[in-house]
């Protein structure tokens, strides 16, 4: 019986590693998520009650900043829930054997599920920072025209 449990203490140590990499992208995204936030508020002081037209840019970028806080959010969701499901394969892992019950075949569904969340949120993450390179650009008339190199 200990060797049966040292066995499962082995085969739950690789998703152990899996929690602490998601945990780390949800320690990164939330920090995305957090600096978007402060953005999107100090754009909001500015801007009055009634948006002018000279307004007009800081409108358009609280709406980038809306739709990237949108996107990492679902990101953090989907990562969220792949650490979830993580904890419930490992837990899963350890009832199959003490219950003396083959569930082998849906954990291994299970786990496969659980990358597709994690790959999902990677995914939605990448694109949320892809959004804003593409908003973020210096200033023409301070470095002159790009050059192609």
């Amino acid at each position: 019986m200990p060797a049966d449990i040292a066995v499962l203490i082995d085969l739950a140590l690789a998703p152990a590693f899996l929690l602490v990499g998601i945990g780390q992208f949800l320690v990164l995204a939330a920090g995305r998520l957090a600096r978007v936030i402060d953005r999107a508020r100090e754009l909001a002081e500015r801007i009055p009650a009634v948006p002018r037209p000279e307004d007009a840019a800081c409108v358009e970028e609280l709406r980038l900043l809306d739709r990237r806080m949108t996107i990492v959010n679902w990101s953090v969701f989907f990562g969220t829930a792949a650490m979830i499901g993580v904890c419930l394969v490992v837990a899963s892992l350890f009832v199959t054997r003490f219950a003396a019950v083959d569930f082998g075949v849906s954990i291994a569904i299970a786990f496969v599920a659980v990358m597709a969340l994690l790959v999902t949120g990677l995914i939605l993450f990448l694109y949320e920072v892809r959004l804003a390179n593409k908003a973020i650009h210096v200033r023409t008339d301070l470095i002159g025209p790009r050059s192609r190199q």
